[in-house]
């Protein structure tokens, strides 16, 4: 039995969808924390139970019978996310579970700047003193996130940044479709898993993108990490949320972002989509 958490997200929702085309429902349960939220797999014949991080006594249950367990990782910036991994994670190997799949990031380092990227690095390291098998999904930077990070660069024909590096974006339809592919397998892809797309533009490559869609030019102004976030704060975005966003941008110009990986395309037998597709939709 496959067991999938946060059903109710945009990703493992995906991975769901594309497992449903692989796996009959009966072997599939998903959880969320709003059980309600996940009626439309319900409807299709897929079993749903109540899972929480934040509610141990939640887990065991939710967790019963799993030869695969595809845990999400924690969304919430302002919560300890490596503990309520830790908590899953115990969970699992209490229950018994036979694999767990992890949804972690391409740039998943003990020392990245970017604050997601450190507790990926630090869960991946629960994952591998668990005693259980185990597979990290580092997925690349998903590449919906361009449409705000890139800022009104229709309006304004400039794509303002602190710092410029590149960054394997990626469709997290792609990674959610890989997902599927991998748990419907069954076997293998031991440990780090890397799913990205085949290239790592600049904000200055998908200048051009932009450029061609917007039919005028549209160019990159870097102005650096202070006058970046004093803008940010001036527009309104909270402080602390701006210096969570600055830490994503020294990441990508610090290269943790840089790396690709063939297996994305190979796992979807096709070429991921284009980083560009996903900026001149915004």
């Amino acid at each position: 039995m496959i067991v999938v958490t946060g059903a109710t997200g945009a990703l493992n929702g995906a991975t769901v969808d594309h497992l449903l085309t692989r796996v009959p429902p009966a072997g599939i349960v998903v959880t969320s924390r709003e059980p309600a939220a996940a009626q439309r797999f319900r409807d299709r014949g897929v079993q749903v139970r109540r899972a929480d991080y934040g509610d141990p006594a939640s887990l065991p249950a939710a967790f019963a019978g799993a030869d695969q367990l595809l845990l999400v990782s924690s969304n919430d910036p302002h919560a300890d996310a490596v503990t309520l991994h830790r908590t899953a994670i115990d969970a699992a190997v209490a229950a018994g579970v036979g694999r767990i799949l992890y949804t972690s990031h391409q740039g998943a380092a003990a020392d990245s700047p970017f604050a997601p990227a450190r507790d990926h690095a630090a869960t991946e390291g629960l994952l591998a003193a668990s005693g259980l098998p185990w597979t990290s999904l580092r997925n690349g930077f998903y590449a919906h996130s361009l449409a705000w990070l890139a800022g009104p660069w229709r309006e304004t024909g400039v794509i303002e940044i602190p710092l410029d590096g590149p960054v394997s974006w990626t469709a997290r339809e792609d990674a959610a479709e890989a997902a599927a592919v991998i748990l419907a397998a069954g076997t293998g892809y031991d440990g780090p898993v890397t799913l990205t797309a085949p290239a790592a533009p600049t904000f200055a490559d998908l200048a051009a993108a932009a450029t061609e869609s917007a039919g005028r030019p549209v160019r990159v102004k870097t102005i650096g990490a202070d006058a970046w976030v004093a803008g940010q704060i001036a527009a309104g975005r909270p402080e602390g949320m701006a210096h969570f966003t600055l830490g994503m941008f020294q990441a990508a110009a610090a290269g943790y972002f840089a790396g690709t990986d063939p297996l994305l395309g190979q796992l979807l037998g096709r070429e991921p989509r284009w980083a560009g597709s996903a900026l001149v939709r915004a």
